[in-house]
């Protein structure tokens, strides 16, 4: 039996993305963004209100980051999204993060969050509120690659968000093979 939800944009999983910018005095900032996916083989779309400091910043300095949230780092990745820059300018001070400045562009890489995509703006539609991002480098700590140098979800834990119950929930069981598993049905 199948239930009707009513229209919503129910996309399973959603990241917990933290973007991260500079405003004007080199302060940096970062706020939790849960709608945002790629849109391109070197693009991200992210949906970003255009009332929060995040956007004021990006479109001053044209750059960001996209750190994905793990389960290590819950509480700040939630705090950074429910206190606004527009009220605290350096809360980033009470997550206990240490921010480095971007090799690739004018945006701040948070170190405690294992994989960071550095951006340039593309585009932001204020209607639509759409943020587009040019990726111009994946930086990534060490400790969440396998042998062979590739991301393993098991180190890494990326955490997702799921908009009907307000959690937050730990990805990364392996549970089968992309393009194979389903070779078995040819």
């Amino acid at each position: 039996m199948r239930k009707n939800l009513k229209a919503k944009a129910y996309i399973y999983p959603l990241p917990v993305l933290i973007v991260g910018t500079y405003d004007e005095n080199g302060v940096p900032n970062a706020m939790n963004a849960a709608w945002g996916t790629v849109c391109d083989t070197a693009q991200v779309s992210i949906c970003l209100s255009a009332e929060h400091k995040t956007v004021t910043n990006l479109l001053k300095t044209k750059a960001f980051t996209v750190a994905i949230a793990d389960s290590k780092n819950v509480v700040p990745a939630d705090y950074v999204g429910v206190v606004s820059a527009n009220n605290v300018p350096d809360k980033l001070k009470n997550t206990g993060w240490h921010i480095v400045k971007s090799e690739f562009v004018n945006a701040p890489v948070i170190e405690e969050l294992p994989l960071a995509l550095e951006c340039k703006l593309v585009s932001y539609d204020t209607e639509t509120e759409i943020c587009i991002g040019e990726v111009v480098n994946v930086s990534v700590d060490d400790g969440i690659l396998n042998e062979k140098g590739k991301i393993d979800l098991t180190k890494f834990e990326p955490i997702a968000y799921d908009c009907d119950t307000h959690g937050y929930y730990k990805l990364g069981e392996k549970v089968g093979n992309a393009f194979s598993d389903g070779l078995k049905l040819k």
